[in-house]
């Protein structure tokens, strides 16, 4: 289980209206969604993986503190919300050394899981690995095996598995899930495929993973997805659908999975994982893991 913590005018279907030097003009709504996540989460004793905004951590940072103090694991989502390929490996190296610093000061330990906004390690940005690992990172949930507009590599690997960069840097990789049709790669389980669907099938395809493949799920969300009363902003038709649709039954579909499923953090799964025990593992690390499983 894993929530990005960005606000509702951070996404990128409003990234060409909204610059990131007009931010601080939007009435802030992620500490109070994030309250609700996390009694949420309590509810049912669930532990999950918290994947913070520079930004957000600079704003708020007894927020990323609350997070933390809950039990949760805190992981990176970068500082400004920047697609990895509208920069360049400079440029990224500094946005990620940037939000790094900034969480691993406000919880006062390493901070080793990654999720690159927008999914947007893709072909032309697998050089990110190479940065990553020599920034002290472990594991990355970044690599969509879809086809879509903004993001994805369709033929990636569809279960957590070690990748290697050119560098020989190991990362372990976390995708989010999908269901294979005809060779074509489906999302289950998290943002709009999770807001568009009824739950019936959202169960149905998590189990399918769970039982029938013998797989961990992912299951992401946003917490200006469980918001329906956020500001209504301008955008395409496009952007509007995409951020808007359904945002009134998200919360209830996340209630009920998590009272069908158990989950765990990132690194928790990752390293209870079969393959992860194919690499030695770093000192120091715990093996705890409640994995997704039916």
């Amino acid at each position: 289980m894993s929530v990005d913590v960005e606000d509702y005018f951070h996404v990128e279907a409003f990234s060409s209206n909204i610059p990131s030097t007009e931010w601080h003009s939007y009435i802030p709504r992620v500490d109070r969604n994030v309250a609700r996540i996390l009694d949420l989460f309590a509810k049912y004793e669930v532990r999950a993986t918290f994947f913070v905004l520079g930004w957000v951590a600079e704003k708020f940072p007894d927020l990323v503190r609350r997070i933390a103090a809950a039990g949760h694991e805190i992981g990176c989502h970068g500082y400004a919300h920047r697609r990895l390929h509208t920069m360049t490996p400079k440029q990224f190296e500094q946005d990620l050394r940037k939000a790094t610093a900034l969480l691993a000061d406000q919880v006062g330990q390493s901070i080793r899981s990654f999720r690159a906004p927008s999914f947007s390690i893709v072909e032309t940005t697998l050089w990110a690995y190479n940065i990553l690992s020599e920034e002290g990172y472990s594991y990355d949930s970044s690599v969509f095996p879809v086809r879509h507009d903004l993001y994805g590599i369709p033929d990636a690997e569809r279960f957590p598995h070690w990748t290697t960069s050119d560098r020989n840097a190991g990362i372990f990789e976390f995708p989010p899930s999908t269901l294979s049709f005809g060779g074509v790669n489906v999302g289950v389980g998290g943002g709009g495929y999770l807001r568009w669907v009824p739950y019936g099938i959202t169960h149905w395809a998590l189990r399918h993973i769970n039982l029938a493949e013998r797989q961990p799920a992912a299951v992401y969300f946003h917490p200006w997805e469980i918001d329906p009363d956020q500001p209504r902003l301008r955008a395409g038709m496009k952007s509007r659908l995409r951020h808007y649709t359904n945002l009134s039954s998200t919360e209830g579909k996340i209630e009920r999975l998590l009272q069908d499923f158990q989950f765990g953090t990132l690194s928790e799964v990752c390293l209870g994982h079969a393959n992860y025990s194919a690499k030695p593992r770093a000192a120091g690390d715990v093996i705890a893991v409640r994995q997704a499983a039916v």
